[in-house]
């Protein structure tokens, strides 16, 4: 597998704390690339406050702590497991790469490929490899997994922080460290942005296979609450088109029956990319976007990309990574005196994107108030 820029320049940022002070055409060398390569790289560093700049080298900054500490002889190597390197992931990882780098710290990653069966064993090759503490974010894709997949974590003999996760309450992992997003908050904005838009109760368009496709439902049920709205319909299941195309052409008929009906006139869609694709097979069947159906999607990943772009809810996907890695290394650093410090639950809330897919208000029916909240 090709290596990426994260990882070259974790390995950069490695040589240059072990060395002090390197010259640019040695790290080009140690790091295999070209010299051309090697500067473009220690000057991004440089710019992010990672490294000095001298004349034709680099230098490792005295205010990031001595310099001539090979990783894990001084300096704390911190192991991610993480389900997926793409997607939704990319950002978590890249933001615990960038605290860890800050930090001194160095940090190594595995990839399940959502595979909850093989998590453990990954998350003992990461220590076997020099971890001294693990942040973990299991393959976990259906609502039995953290009940089944949890002891493993419970016993790891090293301080771990659950990422993007939670465990069952009272289970063996609800007393860990975990940073994740509040999902449930970005629902609630999504759907009192539409209804606030003048748009009858949005419906719901979501997966099932995966923790955040959870949370997405379960926050649907408490917006409604918390809102005071009815449900139009049941949840309507999403899936992407390749592996189970009958479905994927089930729900869009659907949808557009409800459009047609009169029944729906919004709609809350997880993930992006089945938006995407959902939005297009829906102006084949004559409902457009957003002329007949204000939509806002879920993860914000591509949605700005659309044809028409998405409004879409942003869940904090770097800043999760970044606290979570901040946290970890906290951990890993913390005095005797302050070993014992309060375990940590923390939640960061998903912005919302406004763009196009929404359009303007929709005109609320003859002799009916304007939407309150």
């Amino acid at each position: 597998m090709r290596e990426g820029a994260a990882e070259r320049h974790d390995r950069l940022l490695n040589l240059v704390r072990e060395r002090g002070t390197v010259r640019v055409a040695d790290l080009a060398a140690q790091l295999g690339v070209s010299p051309v390569t090697a500067r473009r790289d220690a000057e991004a560093l440089a710019e992010r406050g990672l490294l000095d700049r001298v004349h034709g080298a680099v230098s490792w900054p005295e205010r990031r702590g001595p310099s001539g500490t090979a990783p894990g002889g001084g300096s704390p190597v911190i192991g991610m497991l993480a389900p997926a390197a793409g997607y939704y992931f990319a950002d978590i990882i890249r933001g615990a790469h960038e605290a860890a780098a800050r930090l001194g710290a160095r940090l190594i990653l595995r990839v399940s490929d959502y595979r909850p069966q093989d998590d453990a064993s990954h998350a003992a090759g990461l220590l076997a490899a020099g971890a001294e503490g693990l942040l973990v974010a299991p393959s976990w894709t259906r609502p039995e997994h953290p009940a089944e997949y949890a002891e493993w974590i419970a016993r790891l003999p090293v301080d771990t922080v659950l990422v993007e996760r939670t465990g069952e309450p009272g289970g063996p992992l609800d007393g860990m460290d975990r940073v994740s997003s509040d999902h449930a908050h970005g629902v609630l904005i999504a759907v009192r942005h539409l209804v606030r838009l003048g748009h009858r109760t949005p419906v719901l368009v979501a997966r099932s296979d995966s923790p955040t496709a959870q949370a997405v439902r379960a926050g649907y049920a408490q917006a409604l609450t918390a809102l005071g709205l009815d449900g139009p319909v049941p949840v309507l299941e999403s899936t992407s088109p390749a592996p189970d195309p009958d479905r994927f052409e089930a729900t869009v008929r659907t949808l557009r029956g409800l459009v047609e009906e009169g029944r729906v006139t919004a709609a809350l869609m997880h993930n992006d990319e089945d938006a995407t694709r959902m939005v297009r097979r829906l102006a084949e069947l004559g409902v457009r976007v957003p002329g007949d159906l204000a939509l806002v999607t879920y993860d914000d990943e591509v949605a700005a990309l659309a044809e028409t772009p998405l409004t879409a809810v942003a869940p904090p996907k770097r800043a999760v990574g970044r606290s979570a890695a901040e946290l970890l290394v906290e951990r890993l650093t913390a005095g005797a005196g302050d070993r014992d410090a309060p375990r940590r639950h923390l939640e960061l809330l998903p912005a919302l994107r406004v763009r196009a897919s929404c359009g303007t208000p929709a005109a609320p029916p003859h002799g009916a108030p304007a939407p309150a909240f």
